[in-house]
């Protein structure tokens, strides 16, 4: 790949950072990052200006990692932590109080941290369903797709997924996509009583139009072909403004999205920023598999979210 492919490759995630870096550095919550990929994540998104990180974790742990990738951590804050569990609960309780704005996931497995995040006396809970989005920058792809949920709800009932793409289109929104463009995927275009993800389909798109969900054009039950393809939208002759043109992908299941998400990355050479929605602040999802360009669009999605929330809040308060 040439440097003006791999240029043009990346441009989608290129202008989320560069809106990203025109904010005030986002306080992250740093879960112990003691592996290379997660520290060098949070140096490098705090050398762009994305965020200014807290570095919770065991002191040895996280100087033995900064020692082996060269890190210097002098400017930045960190707390210390026993282990991977006590780090996860530390990084939300500097949420709770005040002195962080988003949370990072480190090398620690992700029900760790979720399970501080969900604790019901002591997480970061909201009167909105947690869940996960992918923002995925596909080659040859004019505009970033949206992918939920593939990492949090394995088996969403209807009001699960009345939260999740609820969520997906308030960040669609933060990431000023202009119009959400919501398909609810399945296996088929028709509604099939034999095939439930069909009939949640049918009963999202009447949420959408009674205005329980709100802010995006809301269609389904949509073929991944049809959601994104107009000339397969027009060959089965469905007249929609989501068909053929969706940038909102609403998977039936956790397993849906994860095959969808990691077939796109594996097999066309995309990149999945992950984002967790839902609760009192976002929350970086990043694997040790995900490039550097995804984890610091990570970071962007997680900056652009907090202060769409933000500018959010303070019109709620003046009205």
């Amino acid at each position: 790949m040439g440097d003006a492919d791999a240029a043009l490759r990346h441009a989608k995630y290129d202008r989320l950072i560069a809106a990203a870096q025109a904010l005030p550095r986002l306080r992250v919550a740093v879960a112990h990052p003691c592996d290379a990929v997660a520290l060098g994540a949070a140096v490098e998104a705090a050398a762009l200006g994305l965020m200014e990180p807290i570095l919770v974790a065991p002191p040895a742990k996280l100087a033995s990692t900064a020692a082996a990738i060269g890190a210097d951590l002098s400017a930045f804050r960190r707390v210390e932590a026993a282990h991977s569990h006590d780090a996860a609960e530390k990084a939300v309780a500097l949420v709770r109080s005040g002195e962080a704005d988003a949370l990072m996931k480190g090398s620690l497995h992700t029900d760790e941290l979720m399970g501080a995040v969900v604790a019901r006396e002591t997480g970061l809970r909201t009167g909105r369903r947690i869940s996960h989005c992918f923002v995925m920058d596909v080659p040859n792809h004019s505009d970033p797709l949206i992918i939920t949920d593939a990492a949090v709800n394995i088996a969403p009932t209807l009001e699960e997924k009345r939260h999740i793409v609820q969520n997906a289109i308030d960040l669609a929104a933060a990431l000023k996509f202009g119009e959400a463009r919501v398909a609810i995927l399945s296996a088929m275009e028709t509604v099939n009583p034999d095939v439930p993800s069909t009939i949640d389909a049918a009963a999202l798109c009447k949420m959408a139009d009674r205005g329980q969900i709100t802010g995006g054009v809301v269609d389904g039950p949509l073929a991944l072909d049809n959601a994104i393809d107009l000339g397969s939208a027009a060959i089965k002759e469905i007249r929609s403004p989501v068909a053929g043109r969706a940038n909102i992908l609403v998977v039936p299941d956790l397993e849906a999205g994860n095959m969808l998400a990691k077939g796109l990355t594996f097999l066309a050479g995309a990149d999945a920023a992950g984002i967790v929605l839902g609760a009192r602040v976002p929350i970086i999802l990043t694997s040790r598999a995900d490039s550097a360009e995804a984890r610091l669009a990570s970071a962007a999605v997680a900056a652009l979210l907090a202060d769409y929330q933000r500018s959010s809040l303070a019109a709620a308060l003046k009205t």
